[in-house]
């Protein structure tokens, strides 16, 4: 896969001008570094350390460097970026000497949370207390755990948008609340280990995003829609539309887990996500009328008169603690995140943008 738009880095680069200093000459160590939020991070930060020549160094664990040098070169052969292999849930502990850690490592797949859901937790729990102990032996002072607004449970219908102190919950007897759960005991986890052994630990829950590196053929609305106008299909929705979801732009995403990571308040809890929600329907249609889809879409699905289910975060402790806010808007972010994959703009949009 090719590097990001300059633009977009730049965009990271100019909305954290107080995070680089702190990294100046320091060493991070990431897991999750090869996935979506991963590569968002590691492109942010070569371009990052090229511009402001920082002399900081960054160690990406990965179970097979071979596989992420063959689709990120750029990144891979970096002289600031170095690959360890290993697996998150079995790391040697002793090894290494970091300032920061970030731990985004999960198998967030809703087919490995259906059919594998052991795997699943095993990896958010026991890779959560494996990079907590390698975060303490090397000598880290600060711990970024990337979690997610499924910690809430089902959000309910009469609250627009979730805050941190909300009390829902997945529930504890439904297979399918694995990752949740997991996520769940991760933030724990990461508390426990602040509060024991002094490691400033902030949280960032994360919501729903799109951006370049989003799989276009997974679980996720936004970017199978985005395939579909690709691809000359209609957009096929499954259900009957009506969940109403929320998407942050990638660039906006990595600005916020940055100074999330520098700035952020240990064991304290921040939503990362947008405000700005529609419906799944809503969603598809933006889709089709941004690319210029001729196909439309379609819904599977009559329209259920329950209320629709939601998944919208409130960032209003982002925006009050850190200054973070939403600076991409979904229509540009749905351009932006086409053009990567090789959609060709209008002429007329690209001028509007």
């Amino acid at each position: 896969m090719f590097a990001l738009p300059a633009r977009d880095l730049d965009h990271i680069l100019n909305h954290t001008g107080d995070v680089w200093p702190e990294l100046c000459g320091k060493k991070i160590f990431i897991t999750g570094g090869t996935g979506f939020f991963g590569r968002w991070l590691l492109e942010s930060f070569v371009w990052a350390v090229d511009r402001l020549r920082l002399g900081a160094e960054l160690t990406v664990l990965t179970r097979c460097p071979e596989a992420f040098q063959a689709k990120a070169p750029h990144l891979a052969l970096h002289p600031a970026i170095h690959l360890l292999r290993g697996d998150v849930r079995t790391i040697d502990v002793s090894e290494g000497q970091y300032s920061y850690i970030i731990h985004g490592a999960t198998e967030a797949s809703a087919k490995v949370n259906r059919e594998q859901p052991f795997l699943m937790l095993d990896t958010i729990v026991q890779g959560t207390r494996r990079s907590l102990e390698y975060a303490r032996n090397s000598g880290a002072t600060r711990f970024l755990l990337l979690s997610s607004g499924a910690v809430y449970g089902a959000q309910p219908p009469e609250i627009l948008r979730i805050t941190e102190d909300s009390w829902g919950g997945p529930d504890t007897t439904d297979p399918r609340s694995t990752y949740a759960e997991g996520k769940r005991l991760a933030e724990l986890t990461a508390v426990l280990f602040a509060r024991t052994y002094g490691l400033k630990c902030p949280i960032a829950r994360c919501f729903a995003f799109v951006g370049a590196h989003l799989p276009l053929d997974a679980h996720f609305a936004i970017g199978n829609f985005i395939g579909d106008c690709l691809n000359g299909r209609a957009i096929e929705i499954r259900g009957d539309g009506t969940p109403r979801r929320s998407y942050l732009y990638a660039a906006d995403l990595a600005t916020w887990l940055w100074t999330i990571l520098i700035a952020g308040e240990s064991c304290r809890a921040y939503n990362v996500g947008s405000e700005e929600d529609l419906s799944i329907a809503e969603l598809a249609r933006k889709c089709a009328e941004v690319m210029e889809s001729r196909e439309g879409f379609r819904i599977a699905q009559p329209v259920s008169v329950a209320a629709p289910e939601r998944y919208v975060p409130d960032t209003s402790r982002a925006r009050h603690d850190l200054g973070l806010r939403q600076r991409v808007s979904l229509e540009e972010a749905i351009r932006r995140t086409a053009a990567w994959h090789g959609w060709a703009a209008p002429v007329e949009a690209e001028a509007r943008a």
